[in-house]
């Protein structure tokens, strides 16, 4: 697949299907950024597997928005009605590695490089963990997001799981609705949607842009 253009969704569902013909239930380690994106996720994903919420995210800034989200994490776990059961695991907050990673491409725009260098340090520490833990697949939640390159994503993911040796299950679930139906699931939960993607550097640029916007429309007639 790596470097073709590929439907995730259209392999993810021949995964399901052949999971479902063998009428069995894997385990599953789902990376998650936020609980909003994970909303619509499990609620997908729960029907195939028993599913383990990772929450490792050493890019969120400040320190505080970081247990605000592992707070609305664990408690839309525990509001949702699920097929199977679903657990979950916090990772250490390991704020030093990130802004390793990012040293040279703090200026960078929310997409470029620096991100699909954060996506790869996520998704390292997350099929280490699945390695070690025994699950049967690792996956994450990001491809969910209008604003994440869902291509870039499965073949960071698929790559690292060969490296861990555990299967990284593709995907993009923002296909089929899902990102229309996060959306829905947020509201009906009453769940915390942030407006940056997390790191110190998505925040000031989303900062700046509001900043423009506002001072746009203060110039209309």
């Amino acid at each position: 697949m790596n470097g073709q253009k590929v439907n995730y969704q259209k392999e993810l569902e021949k995964v399901l299907e052949k999971l479902g013909e063998e009428n069995r239930v894997p385990s599953l380690l789902l990376h998650s950024c936020c609980a909003p994106c994970s909303s619509y996720v499990l609620e997908y994903l729960s029907q195939y597997f028993h599913i383990t919420v990772f929450y490792y995210n050493p890019n969120i800034y400040p320190e505080s928005e970081y247990g605000k989200r592992i707070r609305e994490q664990q408690e839309l776990i525990s509001k949702m009605d699920l097929k199977n059961p679903v657990s979950f695991l916090a990772g250490e907050y390991e704020q030093e590695k990130f802004y390793e990673m990012a040293e040279g491409m703090e200026h960078l725009r929310e997409g470029g490089a620096r991100c699909m260098k954060c996506y790869e340090l996520r998704l390292a520490e997350t099929a280490r963990r699945a390695a070690e833990g025994g699950f049967d697949y690792f996956t994450t939640t990001l491809s969910i997001s209008p604003l994440k390159n869902a291509q870039k994503l499965n073949e960071i993911g698929v790559r690292i799981g060969r490296e861990a040796g555990v299967e990284y299950l593709v995907s993009d679930f923002k296909k089929k609705n899902g990102y229309k139906r996060s959306v829905e699931l947020s509201e009906e939960y009453g769940l915390y949607r942030q407006d940056y993607c997390g790191c110190e550097f998505s925040l000031a640029e989303r900062r700046a842009q509001s900043a423009a916007e506002s001072a746009g429309s203060r110039r209309e007639p």
